[in-house]
């Protein structure tokens, strides 16, 4: 019988922040969104003391203030380096791993000896060695463990690991009817209320439907949950994570942005981040989206927003040409009397890089434009994000989003590496 582990961090990003300052042990942690608009992270402490997720900041600025709450801009390359380390610790603990989120993985404990001792483990070896809190949730399908380590969560008495296999049928039976149904992975809110219409509101109403039913009147979808909770695995461990069918690189600004100039330097900026982030899955795309928008929240002000799609010649990752199709784009779409909010590219119909339809009157690619994409990917690996970039996104700066509260890239760069005096 196959074993799934799933390891989740502890509020993840407010842990990242507390490992470089541990003067903030016992403190609420608040992290921000883009331009430090509303919360999407919060330490235990915060949320002990009523402030909540999702909240624009300037709502629960007070509460953050009385509590004295330490508000950080969010640190996505902290957090992506952190989650990195943290994932190459797991893997050593299991044959085979599949890294679901920035801050959760599943693990194939199947025919693991002592799998409560190796959970253990695993979790104290991630606290010793990066110092992020962290829960094991186990069980004989994905969907068990994914709960598993919800129990482990939130119920303090089995500090921090829970494997279903602890309990008898009974005891199994009463934790199951104190669990929402809103506490299955893939039931969401509007899915929850519909299934609480049809009586079905605890896990383990959902885990006794009958799955013709279910697949009658939800999905085929909701049909393999019900199976997962009753022990029959349908989703097996993804060893390579399969790549995007679609690739979006957007942001909103940090101030209104009424010019062509700055509108170009922002989407010749995220052409760019997609291309890379095709190449990396070693893909290609023939077609190009572009979009921006003013602020729908803005009433009082005119509202545009734009979409528009162009296809490549070739599908292709090369960043000068999906850039120069980015623009293009732009060009179409832009209208001035409007201060836009947000801009984004997004990249469609994505293959396989050594797959493609060849066409009989359009010239080749050039093969040394994939050596010049290489080299490029190489020294900004070996250098850093953005030391080789495209003119265009050089155009001006003023385009950027607003980090005002931001902590230093402690692991990433050399220039904010922690001084201990």
């Amino acid at each position: 019988m196959a074993v799934f582990a799933l390891v989740d961090g502890n509020s993840f990003y407010a842990s990242c922040e507390r490992v470089f300052r541990p003067d903030l042990i016992g403190r609420p942690i608040v992290v921000l969104s883009n331009n430090d608009g509303c919360v999407v992270a919060l330490s235990a402490e915060a949320k002990a003391v009523g402030i909540e997720s999702f909240k624009p900041y300037f709502e629960v600025a007070w509460l953050c203030k009385k509590h004295r709450a330490a508000v950080f801009s969010s640190n996505y390359t902290l957090y992506g380096d952190m989650s990195a380390r943290m994932m190459a610790i797991l893997a050593e603990h299991a044959p085979a791993q599949e890294v679901y989120s920035i801050d959760e993985c599943f693990l194939d404990l199947t025919g693991v000896p002592d799998r409560e001792g190796r959970a253990r483990r695993m979790r104290e070896d991630v606290q010793r060695r990066i110092g992020i809190p962290n829960c094991v949730g186990i069980g004989s399908t994905k969907t068990l463990a994914k709960l598993a380590n919800r129990v482990a969560k939130k119920r303090a008495e089995w500090n921090g690991v829970f494997d279903w296999e602890w309990l008898n049928e009974r005891e199994r039976e009463t934790l199951l009817g104190q669990l929402e149904v809103g506490s299955v992975w893939g039931v969401g809110r509007r899915l929850e209320e519909k299934l609480a219409q049809k009586g079905i509101r605890s896990v383990l109403d959902l885990q006794l439907a009958d799955p013709r039913r279910i697949k009658r009147e939800f999905s085929v979808v909701l049909e393999r949950t019900v199976a997962e909770l009753n022990g029959v695995s349908c989703l097996a461990l993804e060893d390579v994570t399969p790549n995007k069918q679609q690739i979006i690189a957007s942001r909103s600004f940090g101030q209104l942005v009424e010019d062509l100039p700055t509108l170009s330097a922002a989407i010749a900026h995220h052409a760019a981040r997609a291309a890379e982030k095709l190449r990396t899955q070693r893909s290609t795309a023939q077609l190009v989206g572009v979009t921006i928008r003013t602020n729908p929240f803005r009433r009082d002000e005119p509202q545009y927003t734009p979409w528009i799609c162009l296809p490549l010649y070739y599908p292709s990752a090369d960043t000068l040409l999906i850039t120069k199709a980015a623009l293009t784009c732009l060009q179409v779409i832009y209208r001035r009397g409007y201060r836009y909010q947000k801009a984004g590219v997004t990249l469609m119909e994505i293959g396989d890089r050594h797959v493609q339809q060849q066409d009989l009157f359009a010239a080749p690619p050039d093969p040394r434009r994939t050596s010049l994409m290489a080299a490029m990917d190489r020294i900004n690996r070996h250098y850093g994000r953005g030391t080789l970039r495209t003119g265009a996104e050089k155009l001006t700066e003023d385009w950027r989003m607003r980090q005002d509260k931001r902590s230093p890239r402690y692991t990433t760069d050399w220039r904010e590496l922690l001084v201990v005096r």
